[in-house]
């Protein structure tokens, strides 16, 4: 199968800042025809707004365990506050997009990824249609990373599940076959133990960083999305987003961060 020339790229909160130019370039590409499906997290919005309601935030494997009352307060900041407002953002660059969720058009059908997490979903299928009409119709898809609990339900349980964003990212490029996957983040790449950037990586290698504690936390299901992918996408990468106009210099080829590429 040939890969579809459109691009997934996941954006966290630095997207948001008032000198970020992450919207901006979204923008740009789009303006220069090309297909940009954005994913994006919330997780330090979510965080705070767990505290404001007095619920107890924690992680594990750089996954945030999420109980009812979290459930509710992430699909509200997700798929709400911050859906719309990067779609905000985008329409006052100049740019068309859309904002739904992994709920929207049955996008991302899930069962629960460990009962240790609570209702983190695992993606199991992944519809496309809604994603290739908006694509076709010229909108960038933003996505909140949620997903419909579709498999092994039991009764009472909610019919949304929270899924880990970068996850999200990897299954939704691998199901259309993306060109590229760019994670955009607030390091700037992977490092190694002594702190050094990493430029290029196999996927093995990846795997062994993650494996000996070298990556950890939230860098892991970054590697893990690039992997997903890697055999497929020509290109994965982990960027600093907080870089003026990463993304688009990434684009161009002039990108720096980390490559991870198949072995």
């Amino acid at each position: 199968m040939e890969r579809n020339p459109v691009t997934v790229v996941k954006i966290g909160g630095v997207a948001l800042g008032s000198n970020d130019t992450t919207i901006e370039d979204i923008v740009s590409l789009q303006q220069q025809g090309k297909k940009l499906v954005v994913v994006h997290g919330g997780g330090k919005l979510i965080t705070e707004w767990l505290k404001i309601h007095g619920v107890a935030t924690e992680f594990v494997g750089g996954q945030r365990v999420t109980d009812r009352d979290a459930l509710e307060v992430a699909t509200a900041v997700m798929a709400g506050l911050v859906n719309k407002e990067i779609v905000a953002a985008i329409y006052q660059f100049g740019g068309r997009a859309i904002g739904i969720s992994g709920a929207d058009g049955a996008l991302a059908q899930c069962r629960v990824e460990d009962e240790k997490l609570g209702y983190v979903g695992r993606v199991v299928e992944v519809k496309t249609e809604l994603l290739d009409t908006l694509l076709r119709a010229g909108y960038v898809p933003v996505i909140a990373p949620l997903g419909i609990y579709t498999f092994d339900r039991p009764d009472g349980a909610p019919r949304i599940l929270n899924i880990n964003g970068d996850t999200f990212a990897g299954e939704i490029a691998a199901a259309i076959r993306a060109e590229q996957l760019v994670f955009l983040t607030d390091v700037s790449g992977i490092c190694d133990r002594s702190g050094n950037l990493l430029s290029k990586l196999s996927a093995r290698e990846a795997e062994e960083l993650v494996a000996s504690g070298v990556a950890s936390g939230g860098m892991i299901p970054k590697i893990k999305g690039c992997i997903r992918v890697v055999n497929t996408a020509s290109a994965t990468c982990i960027i600093d987003g907080r870089q003026p106009h990463a993304l688009r210099q990434q684009m161009e080829g002039r990108g720096g961060g980390t490559t991870i590429y198949g072995d």
